[in-house]
């Protein structure tokens, strides 16, 4: 969670906030900030705290309704466990409520490693893998240290209910049962998967309309 200070009244307060975010592993940092004025410039900022505060609300916060034909914007920013695999994608995930009910999801890359571009059918191709798994062992020759990006909604009805969070992968890395088969020196079973991608989500932002 972000919290101002490391207090247990400062803690509660984000918790409350819900400023919070989850990995599945490996201890990424991530910030996460929606509004409607972020711009591709703001992406080049080395404190996205700073401009994410001024210009919009952070991961748990609700973005006040469209006015102006206006659409939201999101700003994204996450940097690897030193500890760990580099970063292979920062995406946000979308989900919305249409007119009849029904919720509806979708996933956009904001911003990756490597010089890769999406291909014909929008899809943006696999980072790679440098995983030996005989040794439990990877190199960080792939991906990025950090990553970061702005993002407009291309989709957005401002008449649907909808949320927003962003999700960061790192390139693969061995799994535990890799470490595990080095350990005992064994051979797993070819179904066991070897290689795992950690990943970290944020807490959602949301949008109701009036």
């Amino acid at each position: 969670m972000w919290a101002r200070e490391n207090t247990r009244e400062a803690i509660f307060d984000a918790m409350e906030r819900k400023e919070t975010y989850a990995t599945t592993g490996s201890r990424m940092t991530v910030r996460f900030f929606g509004g409607y004025d972020f711009s591709k410039e703001d992406a080049n900022t080395r404190m996205p705290a700073t401009v994410g505060y001024k210009k919009g609300v952070p991961m748990g916060g609700d973005l006040p309704s469209a006015g102006g034909g206006k659409t939201p914007s999101f700003l994204v920013a996450a940097m690897k466990d030193p500890l760990s695999g580099n970063l292979d994608r920062v995406q946000v995930v979308k989900g919305w409520m249409d007119k009849n009910g029904k919720l509806h999801e979708k996933v956009y890359d904001v911003a990756w490693s490597d010089d890769r571009k999406p291909g014909s059918d929008g899809k943006l191709p696999s980072v790679g893998n440098t995983v030996d798994v005989k040794n439990a062992t990877w190199t960080n020759s792939i991906g990025a240290p950090d990553l970061t990006g702005v993002w407009r909604d291309p989709d957005f009805d401002p008449n649907e209910r909808a949320f927003y969070y962003a999700r960061v992968i790192e390139i693969p890395t061995p799994r535990w049962t890799a470490y595990e088969a080095k350990r005992f020196n064994i051979k797993m079973d070819e179904k066991v998967p070897m290689t795992t991608t950690e990943r970290a989500y944020t807490s959602p932002i949301w949008y109701t309309p009036k």
